[in-house]
């Protein structure tokens, strides 16, 4: 391992980008769509509540799904900048990572297997750590874990408000409003605190959450932002081994 990458800081590094990449939010690659995704208001738009448990229920059932994270903004504790990866209800997961490493942009590849993960920086070979190391600030199984992750996240919303109809990637979704208890969500967003609001977008054929944006406050320096995670490719075939 060359010198310059030194075994503590990349496994900072990789903490920091699990415990916003495998942000389970975790349990996400759609943005509303450039061709019409503009919302359309609706009177008789179904009620929040009723969407916000049809979700959950469609969500407890999936078992693999792709990701995409982004945050913008200065969020304290998060170091993501950007993520994309592939993950299953097990807690195995792949993908790469952007984060901000002493100022710097750093790209992190990251593979979790049962209870070990590795990470690789922008040089040098991957290293193996037990996952143990990063479960005391993150527990990547909780994401697609129908008792703690995003299933969770969404049958405990309250103030829901179905706000309009809108596309995400060609899929015609209904958007939500919702606080969200931070007891929940911090098994998917770890170190929020309260009740952060944030906005759902929910497949109107399935209720799969296809888009979940979360607004996240401003603490000490950091002035605060929003963490946007998007799921696609819900149940796809997954294989998911160690790096060779």
């Amino acid at each position: 391992m060359p010198r310059t990458q030194s075994r503590p800081a990349l496994l900072v590094a990789g903490i920091a980008a699990l415990t916003a990449v495998l942000v389970a939010l975790t349990g996400c690659s759609g943005k509303s769509d450039k061709k019409g995704g503009a919302p359309t208001p609706d009177a008789n738009l179904p009620a929040a509540e009723g969407l916000l448990k049809d979700s959950s229920t469609a969500m407890a059932a999936i078992k693999s799904a792709k990701f995409q994270i982004t945050a913008d903004g200065t969020i304290a504790g998060v170091a993501l900048k950007r993520a994309d990866g592939v993950l299953t209800k097990e807690g195995n997961a792949q993908g790469t990572a952007q984060v901000e490493q002493m100022g710097t942009t750093a790209d992190l590849s990251f593979t979790i297997v049962g209870q070990t993960m590795w990470l690789k920086g922008p040089t040098g070979d991957y290293q193996q750590i037990p996952l143990a190391l990063a479960a005391s600030v993150y527990d990547p199984s909780a994401i697609l874990d129908p008792e703690r992750g995003i299933a969770k996240v969404l049958s405990t919303a309250n103030e829901g408000k179905t706000e309009a109809s809108e596309t995400v990637d060609g899929q015609a979704t209904y958007r939500v409003s919702a606080k969200f208890p931070a007891e929940n969500l911090s098994k998917v967003v770890p170190g929020v605190t309260g009740a952060v609001p944030g906005r759902v977008w929910i497949a109107k054929d399935n209720k799969h959450l296809l888009k979940a944006a979360f607004d996240l406050p401003a603490v000490g320096d950091a002035k605060g932002g929003t963490v946007t995670v998007t799921f696609t490719e819900f149940d796809a075939a997954v294989s998911i081994a160690p790096p060779k």
